[in-house]
C-alpha cells in the first residue's frame, strides 16, 4: 500500500538535495523479504525500473555497491570477471549493513557508511527514470540514472540474469 506521509531527512536524501538533485517521494508499507518486486507492485512500477541496491564482497572481502533491476539476478561470476575479480559473492546481512550504514531492505547507494565502488547494470543508465532505496526501509525515491554516474561514479556492468 503506498503511503502519503512526510519522509524525515535521511543521509541520502540529504546528499542529493546538497547536490541539487531533483528527486520524487516515493513512500510504501515495507514488507520483509517482499524487495524490488513488491516495492514496485504496491507502488505501480515496472520492476525494471525499479533499482535494487546490493552490497557484495570480493574475494578478499572488499566491499562493492551493485545497482540491478528489481526483476534481474546479479550473474557474480559476470560481474567478477568485469571488475577483475577473482570472486563476488553477497555479504552477511550484518556487514552489508556495516558497511552501508544503511538496514538491508532499506539500503541507498548515496552516502554509504564505508566508501564502496559502485556497479551499475548498463541498461539501467538508459532508462527515462529510476526507483531507488531512498535509506529506509519503505522509500524509494525516483531520480534521473545518470545520478548514479554523477554522484557514485557508477562503472556500468552487464551481469543481468533473469530473475
Amino acid at each position: 500500500m503506498a503511503r502519503k506521509e512526510h519522509i524525515s531527512e535521511t543521509p541520502a536524501t540529504q546528499l542529493l538535495r546538497a547536490n541539487q538533485v531533483a528527486f520524487t517521494e516515493h513512500p510504501y508499507d515495507y514488507l520483509e523479504h517482499g524487495g524490488a518486486q513488491h516495492s514496485a507492485q504496491v507502488l505501480g512500477f515496472d520492476p525494471f525500473m525499479v533499482v535494487k541496491t546490493l552490497i557484495l564482497q570480493d574475494q578478499d572481502a572488499r566491499p562493492l555497491v551493485v545497482l540491478m533491476h528489481g526483476n534481474r539476478k546479479v550473474s557474480t561470476k559476470n560481474l567478477a570477471r568485469q571488475i577483475g575479480a577473482k570472486s563476488v559473492a553477497p555479504c552477511a546481512p550484518e556487514v552489508a549493513n556495516r558497511h552501508s550504514g544503511y538496514l538491508v531492505g532499506g539500503t541507498s547507494p548515496f552516502a554509504t557508511r564505508k566508501a564502496m565502488p559502485v556497479f551499475v547494470e548498463k541498461t539501467i543508465l538508459a532508462l527515462p527514470k529510476i526507483l531507488i532505496n531512498g535509506g529506509r526501509r519503505g522509500y524509494l525515491v525516483g531520480i534521473d540514472p545518470q545520478v548514479c554516474r554523477q554522484l557514485l561514479d557508477a562503472k556500468a556492468v552487464q551481469c543481468a540474469l533473469l530473475e
